[in-house]
């Protein structure tokens, strides 16, 4: 018997194989988890639809999160397949590729704004948008990094809206867990060579410097974060909400 057997997944924001969507997917389904996916557009809807096969889902919907109108459709596709919900993973973001190399002081009001608008709001306008559906003690997971919390350089734009996003999860964790015992919380996930990693000027010399600074002397794995993932959305977390969990190989505790 899975840890998450019986239970209904919505993963948001899987681009391919080795994103941390799809090892926190690929947990899930081992678990027991009933999964169901979304795609932004055609060219990621390719991609999608093979993995949505390979772990049994016939849920799979457009969803552009920064449509309201994309959302409600999403909400309503899954309430008339499965009625309710219990666990929804947001692993969505994007800042525009300009502004994250450089300094951040660059980034223009428009940037600014769809980073935000992409990278945190989304996932409050999902929680809203979903709560009538979720099953009383759900839970809802995004992902942070620790840009959020000190400089990384070419980070940017992204790590202000990473900050953004862990201060909601605080604060929708305090909402959600007032109306329906429902639980919000993040990982911090140490970098991990994604789609959305490949963006970051540098990013091999930030991942290079992650694995030879961490106490774990080593990078983390999709399916490390998926195993975290599941420790959070599982009656083993039953505990803990409101928390950003870092999973980076202990990363985050180091000084000079």
């Amino acid at each position: 018997m899975g840890l998450l057997e019986g239970k209904k997944a919505l993963i948001l924001g899987v681009a391919n194989n080795k994103s941390i969507a799809y090892g926190i997917s690929k947990i899930f389904h081992q678990e027991g988890a009933k999964l169901g996916f979304n795609y932004l557009n055609e060219k990621i809807e390719k991609r999608v639809r093979p993995i949505a096969e390979e772990f049994g889902s016939d849920l799979v919907v457009k969803c552009d999160v920064s449509s309201d109108e994309d959302i409600k459709n999403l909400a309503k596709t899954v309430k008339d397949k499965w009625g309710t919900i219990d666990i929804i993973v947001h692993s969505i973001a994007y800042a525009n590729k300009k502004y994250l190399e450089g300094y951040y002081f660059e980034v223009d009001r428009q940037s600014f704004l769809q980073a935000m608008d992409i990278s945190v709001y989304s996932f409050t306008a999902v929680a809203r948008e979903f709560l009538p559906l979720m099953n009383e003690g759900g839970n809802l997971l995004t992902l942070s990094y620790y840009g959020a919390q000190k400089v990384i350089y070419n980070y940017n734009v992204m790590g202000v809206a990473k900050a953004a996003l862990e201060a909601s999860v605080k604060y929708l964790s305090r909402d959600l867990g007032e109306i329906k015992r429902i639980r919000v919380n993040a990982i911090s996930a140490g970098p991990i060579k994604t789609l959305a990693a490949s963006g970051i000027d540098q990013f091999s010399k930030i991942m290079k410097t992650a694995e030879e600074r961490s106490p774990l002397k080593k990078s983390v794995t999709i399916e490390e974060v998926g195993k975290a993932a599941l420790f959070l959305c599982s009656d083993l977390g039953s505990g803990i909400t409101g928390e950003i969990l870092y999973v980076d190989a202990g990363y985050h505790i180091i000084g000079m």
